[in-house]
């Protein structure tokens, strides 16, 4: 049996998710729950982070298709992230 490994981004991005769990579902954070639930799909682990995930979907009333779909929309009309610190993409 493989051992779960610990996500190195795994400290900030609960305080995103949890942030999530409690914010609404504006084109900032659908854009940061689109790219954590890119993040986590099929990780070994933070499993915690995996199912908060499912959960901001559920309380928003998403899939992830759907997600996917307006955050497409949403990149396509604005830049998200301008702004908000960081001048690099972080896709990882």
């Amino acid at each position: 049996m493989l051992k779960d490994q610990q996500h190195p981004l795994w400290r900030s991005d609960r305080d995103i998710v949890n942030a999530l769990l409690d914010g609404t579902p504006d084109d900032y954070n659908l854009a940061e729950l689109a790219r954590l639930c890119i993040r986590y799909r099929g990780f070994p682990g933070a499993r915690d982070i995996q199912t908060d995930l499912k959960r901001v979907l559920a309380q928003w009333n998403l899939t992830e298709a759907s997600l996917f779909d307006r955050t497409r929309q949403i990149h396509q009309a604005a830049q998200v992230y301008r702004g908000r610190g960081s001048q690099r993409e972080d896709w990882s």
